[in-house]
Parts: structure tokens; sequence; C-alpha cells
């Protein structure tokens, strides 16, 4: 795979929606904002507002866990992209790039990664120091989450609640994943395999038989 002298970065698995342009590792220009939902609407016009209108030789989008609709909408972009430009279309999982910025503010500590899930489950996931993961990510109810809870340091948009539990000895990060960040990550959280990151079965059963 060539060197990139530009990366276009696409996040979009939270209620934030954020793109951002490099020159190497030198940030050219972004957008981050808290939507909610509209991220459909939204991430084109975002990419079209970056210098040359976000054209790149590599795209960067995360591939979850976090909204099924949010993570599908940005693969789908990067995806279309990278076709039209020839671009190199690389994934990262959310909970690493959430990892990697608690890291940069606390490269001291290793990290919980604590998310917001779905019917009430929290996305948690451990990372050692140099934001290694330390296991596969999870879904499971805050009192679960709680109970594997081995590090002091806890980031992102469920980090205070997970305190709260913790009895307030852990040290919250409430942040949520930011494309602007994406410089932080590293080759081997990086993948070609673009399959969405669901961290959960689905909703819906097969029927038996």
């Amino acid at each position: 795979m060539r060197t990139p002298k530009r990366t276009l970065a696409i996040e979009t698995a939270t209620e934030a929606c954020s793109v951002a342009l490099f020159e190497g590792d030198q940030l050219l220009a972004g957008q981050h904002v808290v939507l909610g939902r509209g991220h459909a609407e939204r991430l084109v016009p975002m990419i079209e507002a970056l210098p040359d209108n976000g054209k790149a030789d590599r795209i960067l989008v995360s591939l979850g866990p976090g909204s099924f609709t949010g993570v599908r909408i940005g693969i789908a972009a990067a995806r279309a992209l990278g076709l039209a430009w020839g671009a190199d279309v690389l994934g990262y999982p959310t909970l690493s790039l959430l990892a990697t910025m608690a890291q940069n503010v606390r490269a001291d500590a290793p990290i919980m990664v604590c998310m917001n899930g779905g019917h009430g489950e929290w996305f948690v996931q451990s990372y050692s120091l140099g934001s290694n993961p330390e296991g596969e990510v999870q879904s499971l109810s805050p009192d679960e989450a709680a109970a594997i809870c081995k590090h002091q340091v806890i980031a992102g948009n469920r980090a205070q609640e997970m305190t709260d539990l913790l009895g307030g000895q852990s040290v919250a990060l409430n942040i949520l994943p930011d494309a602007r960040k994406t410089y932080l990550l590293r080759e081997t959280h990086l993948t070609t395999n673009l399959a969405p990151i669901y961290g959960r079965g689905p909703d819906a059963k097969l029927p038996v038989g």
C-alpha cells in the first residue's frame, strides 16, 4: 500500500459526526458536531466543505460498535469515495480511537472504554498502555460492566455513569470519538476489512427449525 499524502477520516458511529483531512499527520481541516441523528444528511456536506472537497489518497472510517445506522452510513460513504478517487480505504474500531484519545491525555494509565450500547447496555473494552486491546468488546448491563472494570481511568460517553457505579473512585473522561484525532491511531489499529463491528448479537432471532 502506498504511503498516503492526504488522508480523509470519517467518524459516524455515535451521536457525534466528524470528518477531518490530513496532510501526513498534519490536520488541514476538520469538523466535529454532536447531532444525535441526521448523519446521512450532514456527512457529505461536511466532507464537501473540506479543502478540495476532502479528496484524499487514503480514507479512514469508523467500523463501530455504535449506532447501527451511523456505522453503515460512514462505511458506505468511505467505500463510494474510495472507488471514485482510487483511494485506499481502511477501517478502525471506534473504541480503539477513544482509547488512543484518552491515553493522549493520560499516557500513564491503562483505559477502560465505556460507551452507550443498545437496550440499556454499554459497550466496554479494556486497553493496556499503548492502546492495545486486552480482550474483545462486550455489550453488558451497567452492573455487569462495573463488575469487570479493572482500570482507574474510564473514557467514553458513559464514563461518568461507570465512575458513579464504582463509588467515584475512578477518573472519568467524558469524550466522544473525533475524526480529528485519528492521527493518534497506529497502523495496528487499521484494517482493510470494512465489516461493521456490532458488538452484540442481532435482536431478531431465526425461528427454531
